[in-house]
Order: C-alpha cells, then sequence, then structure tokens
C-alpha cells in the first residue's frame, strides 16, 4: 500500500492554530487596553468612546470570521483508497467512496476545498482544507478537486449519477 500524499498546505498549522492564537489574543489586548484607558494621546486625553465601540466591534468581528476560516481548517492526506484527516489531535480515514461532492472557494486566497460526505464522521459531514499553495493561480480551480472527484467516482460502488460527485464552487 502506498503512502498517503499530503494534499493539504504545509501551512494549515499555522493558519489554524498559531494565526489564530496570536492575532485574538493581541488585538483582544489592544483592545482590552483601550477600555482601560491605557493609551493616551499627545494632550493625555484618552480615546473616544467611539473608538472603543469601533475597535471592540472590529475585534469581535475578525475572531469570528478568523474561528469560521481558521478552525474548521484540517490535515488531509490521500492515498489510493482513503482520505486521512487529522485536526492535530486526532485522525480519521474515510473511504474515498463517501465523498459525494467536492467545491471550493475560489475568491478567497487560500482556495479552501471542501470535501462532502455520504455519512457522519469524527469531524462532521465535511471537511475543509487549505490545498497546497500554487502561485499566479489566482481564480482558477485547484487540480486536487478534479482528483478527488476522479478518485471517488472510481471507488463509488454505486456508478448511478445520484451517487456520483459533482464538481461545485462556493
Amino acid at each position: 500500500m502506498p503512502k498517503p500524499k499530503t494534499i493539504s498546505s504545509a501551512q494549515t498549522f499555522v493558519l489554524k492554530l498559531v494565526f489564530p492564537a496570536l492575532w485574538i489574543s493581541m488585538f483582544g489586548f489592544g483592545t482590552a487596553m483601550l477600555w482601560l484607558d491605557a493609551f493616551h494621546g499627545d494632550s493625555g486625553t484618552t480615546p473616544p468612546d467611539e473608538t472603543k465601540w469601533m475597535f471592540l466591534a472590529m475585534w469581535l468581528a475578525g475572531t469570528a470570521f478568523i474561528l469560521w476560516s481558521s478552525a474548521r481548517l484540517k490535515r488531509v492526506r490521500l492515498d489510493d483508497k482513503h482520505i486521512h484527516v487529522s485536526n492535530y489531535r486526532h485522525e480519521t480515514s474515510i473511504p474515498l467512496s463517501q465523498i459525494v461532492n467536492v467545491t471550493e472557494m475560489r475568491r478567497i486566497n487560500i482556495h479552501p476545498v471542501t470535501i462532502h460526505l455520504r455519512k457522519e464522521t469524527e469531524f462532521g459531514k465535511s471537511i475543509t482544507f487549505m490545498p497546497t499553495v500554487r502561485f499566479f493561480a489566482l481564480w482558477s480551480s485547484h487540480p486536487i478537486v478534479s482528483e478527488l472527484i476522479r478518485l471517488s467516482m472510481q471507488s463509488t460502488p454505486d456508478n448511478s449519477s445520484e451517487s456520483k460527485p459533482l464538481r461545485g464552487q462556493a
């Protein structure tokens, strides 16, 4: 059996765990310092309340977006029969025949790819990962999308059109 090849980016760990921890804590610390009047202008005045509320709103919105986009990322490896999915604490193997659809978001610079599954797994009914980086690819589809679709179609026991994955974009 061949060794699984990693199809998610090597930057996944940083984007999933390091960046959110740093951004949320540092921006949160700065926002807290604003609210505690730790920052003073040249004349010794504290920032206006509107600034405090604006930074709090930006911190909350930024935190929500980062958690939504980064925390769900998984490390994904592929062999001839399975995808091996990890959240860096647990790993599970999912047969390629469980793939129903593969979509990607081309408009987001990391091109997140989502694998939609037939059945619920330890990580849910869909797996999102950041594929390997391609320079100068801009809005073109990542080749791993068509490869996953092809492999899942080959391994699907039922060849009816209902069970075949469709290529989609969000």
